[in-house]
Order: structure tokens, then C-alpha cells, then sequence
């Protein structure tokens, strides 16, 4: 790996200068984004872009209210997606998971500063709402052995002396935070408070620029989505073709549109899709199965379109079992998505949901719904019987986008059935954000 220089040519220019979008007409710039096909679409659709300085800004504000709200001198954060919601840049997102060399500080009067990898400050040059670029925030073993408390020392001090210069106190919050880092923050004195309730609420509002690129990244998604199911009705006949093969085609039709990646491999066929949650793998797809999947895609504009379908292949008829199970799975999207309003409160939500059959409530899905932005997000509605009192007791605002989910799936049974939509609380009620067809073949 070549740690001196990085190509920036990471966006294809030629969507540039879009109306309302506000991103230079540069081929060598380095903001990422969507790439020529991606807006051939959304121009044919009658899409309208997002406003990306706007965006970047509204987001920026909304960090900065709730920091001041909740009398902290500043917010540190260290999750590769709060930082991309703070600043909108990236670098090496999956590998900064898990060594996390990024860090951005963003001070109560709205200073904002972004630790970034050596040799690389310029990836956050794009936008001014980013006062300075340094580095040295990586506080992993592998970079740092066994000196990790000097490094921790040097990068704390610096936060310290922000926080004096543009804050007012001592409590910090931190999302993530590794062990050292954490102990040489209180040893300047800082008292460090759980900084993620502040990410989340912060992010679970969507401003309207925001939904605009959601807009377009889901129906990006959704065209990678018909040329994954195009290939599967046309190849699985033909014989030879893996769950991996088909998956294969949702990563490479999502990177053609400007996306970044997809976080699971939730594609499954046949009796392996019972218990769900295992994750595709080489078996050979064979005619008149069902294939199931949850996109949980991050694409165009880092956006998550997180849905999922389950399709019957061949040309032969569903049996009854499988198509009263989509019945199902489809009663229940509709039911849940009804109660979801502007003020509607989480648990109130929870104890009023539709109730699956019985053989089905042993292996139905982990949650209600759950919020959605850059990945899943808050908040997160619970079946009724995993309800914890006071665990997400708020309501619903307009501008919040949610994934509504149905798992129906029988213990012992040789099939399950994945449904999953993303919708919009507007200020009425709610929006189906979702445009993709359910199966006719199994009653869609």
C-alpha cells in the first residue's frame, strides 16, 4: 500500500454542474458522489439532486444545536459515519472501522477539526465547514505498539486545548473511543460523557436536502436491485449460478452508480433461507426456489437504502405455504406502516402492531422498524414482547426515514419470507420511499 500518495480522481464529473448541486465541474476533484449513469437515471426519472454545500451545512448546524443543548464544550467523534455525517468526506471507510485513524472535534461554538490519515488532509478540503486538518488520532496497536499512552497523551492535549480555545467547560462528549484514548482524555481533566445519544438524534432528522439524495440513492439501489433479479430469472434456469454469483451483481451495479459498499451479505436461496441471517455463500440456486435478500446497501451520497424482497425462481407455481406466508409478510408491512405518523409515540407503535401468526413469532425479525441515514440508525421499535420501558420513549418528527420490516419464517420450515421497506414520517403521515414491485408469483 503506497502511503504517500492516493489517486482523487474518485468521481466521474461529467453529472457536474448538476442544478442544485453546487459541486465543482472538476474531473480531478475529490469529493466522491454518483457517476454518470446514476444521473442519466435520476434525470429520467424527474429526480431532483441534492444541494450538497446545503446539506453538509444543515447537518453541521443540527450537531452543533444539540452540542450546545446539552451545555457540552464539544463532541469527539471517532465512528467513520458520524464523521462522514459531520464533514461528508471519507477515506477507507471499512478499514477506518476497525483501525480507526479519523477523528473529528467539533467544538460548542461549531469549530469543527478532522484528524485525518497522515498524508491526507486534503480529503475533507472540499468544505469549509472543516476549519482545520491534522493527524495523530490513530490510537490502535497495530500503528502504535506499545507506545499507544504517548500518542494518546499528544492527541488529548490537542483536545484539550480546542475545547479551552472554543468551548466553555469540561464535558466531552465521545462516541467511540479506544481504551487508551479514553483514559488520557480524563487525565487532561475532561469529563467524558456517552456521546452517541448525541449522534443518533442528531442525525435521525432529516433535512430536505438530505432526502432529496436519499431519494436518488434509493432509486439507484433499486435499479442495481432489478438487474440482480433480471440476472437471476435469467441464469438460474440455465444452471450453475450461486447465491454469490447473484449477490455479485448487486455490489457491481451499486459501485456503477457511485455507491460505497453494502454491510451484509444477506442473500440466501432455498432452504437456507430458514433461519435467516446466515449470509450467502456458493450454493447453486436451482429452479422453483425462493431467493431472499436485505440490500442494507450504502450508496450514492454514502445514503443507506436498506430493503429487501424475496422472489420466487422458476416456472413453476409457489406452493400455497409460501405464498400464504408473503401474504403475511405484506399484512404486516401494511399494518405497521399505517400506525407511523408525525408525534405517533415508539411503544405506542410497538403494543399496537400487527400480530403475526403464532408459528411464525418465534423466528420473526429482531425489530419492528429502525431508523435509516448513513447505515441503520435510531431509533429502533421493538415487537412487544422485547419492549424496554423507557428505552426509546419519543415520538415520531417529520423528516425521520424508517425501515419497515417483516420476517416471516417458520421454525423447521425449508423457506423464509424477507419483505423490507423505507419510508418517509412527512408531516401528515408517511411516504413510502420504497418504488420496488413485490413478486407476483408468490401474490405480489
Amino acid at each position: 500500500m503506497n502511503l504517500h500518495y492516493r489517486d482523487s480522481r474518485k468521481i466521474d464529473p461529467s453529472c457536474a454542474p448538476r442544478p442544485g448541486d453546487d459541486t465543482p465541474d472538476d474531473d480531478d476533484r475529490i469529493e466522491i458522489g454518483p457517476t454518470r449513469l446514476a444521473c442519466a437515471e435520476w434525470a429520467a426519472a424527474g429526480l431532483e439532486l441534492p444541494d450538497l454545500p446545503a446539506m453538509r451545512r444543515y447537518r453541521w448546524e443540527r450537531l452543533t444545536a444539540h452540542v450546545q443543548a446539552r451545555g457540552l464544550a464539544g463532541l469527539l467523534m471517532f465512528d467513520p459515519l458520524n464523521i462522514r455525517y459531520a464533514t461528508d468526506s471519507t477515506n477507507m471507510q471499512l478499514w477506518n472501522s476497525h483501525n480507526p485513524f479519523r477523528a473529528v472535534l467539533l467544538c460548542a461554538d461549531g469549530y469543527m477539526v478532522i484528524w485525518d490519515y497522515r498524508n491526507s488532509p486534503f480529503l475533507s478540503a472540499f468544505n469549509p465547514l472543516v476549519r482545520e486538518a491534522r493527524s495523530g488520532a490513530d490510537l490502535f496497536y497495530f500503528d502504535r505498539g506499545d507506545r499507544i499512552d504517548l500518542a494518546a497523551d499528544s492527541f488529548a492535549n490537542e483536545v484539550r486545548l480546542l475545547l479551552a480555545a472554543h468551548g466553555e467547560g469540561r464535558r466531552l462528549a465521545v462516541d467511540k473511543v479506544m481504551l487508551h484514548g479514553l483514559r488520557a482524555l480524563e487525565a487532561q481533566g475532561l469529563e467524558v460523557v456517552p456521546g452517541e445519544e448525541v449522534t443518533e438524534k442528531s442525525r435521525a432528522v432529516k433535512g430536505p436536502d438530505e432526502i432529496r439524495a436519499m431519494r436518488c440513492a434509493l432509486h439507484a439501489c433499486e435499479a442495481a436491485v432489478a438487474r440482480m433479479e433480471d440476472f437471476a430469472r435469467t441464469e438460474v434456469p440455465r444452471g450453475g449460478v450461486s447465491e454469490d454469483d447473484i449477490w455479485a451483481v448487486l455490489h457491481a451495479e451499486n459501485i456503477r452508480r457511485g455507491g460505497e459498499w453494502i454491510e451484509t451479505r444477506l442473500l440466501t436461496s432455498g432452504p437456507r433461507t430458514n433461519p435467516w441471517f446466515q449470509e450467502c455463500g456458493p450454493r447453486i440456486v436451482r429452479e422453483n426456489e425462493i431467493v431472499a435478500f436485505d440490500t442494507d446497501l450504502v450508496g450514492a451520497y454514502g445514503i443507506c437504502s436498506d430493503i429487501s424482497r424475496s422472489w420466487w425462481i422458476g416456472d413453476g407455481p409457489a406452493r400455497p405455504d409460501m405464498v400464504e406466508a408473503y401474504r403475511v409478510a405484506r399484512e404486516h408491512l401494511a399494518a405497521n406502516m399505517a400506525l407511523l405518523r408525525p408525534g405517533a409515540n415508539l411503544p405506542d407503535i410497538s403494543r399496537a402492531a400487527h400480530v403475526l401468526p403464532e408459528q411464525y413469532q418465534a423466528q420473526k425479525y429482531g425489530c419492528l422498524m429502525h431508523g435509516v441515514g448513513l447505515c441503520d440508525e435510531w431509533p429502533l421499535v421493538a415487537y412487544p414482547d422485547a419492549l424496554v420501558e423507557g428505552a426509546f420513549d419519543y415520538p415520531l418528527e417529520p423528516g425521520m426515514t424508517l425501515c419497515v420490516e417483516a420476517l416471516v419464517s417458520a421454525p423447521g420450515a425449508n423457506f423464509s419470507i424477507k419483505l423490507e421497506d423505507q419510508v418517509l414520517i412527512t408531516e401528515t403521515g408517511v411516504e413510502n420511499l420504497t418504488r420496488y414491485p413485490f413478486d407476483p408469483r408468490l401474490g405480489g
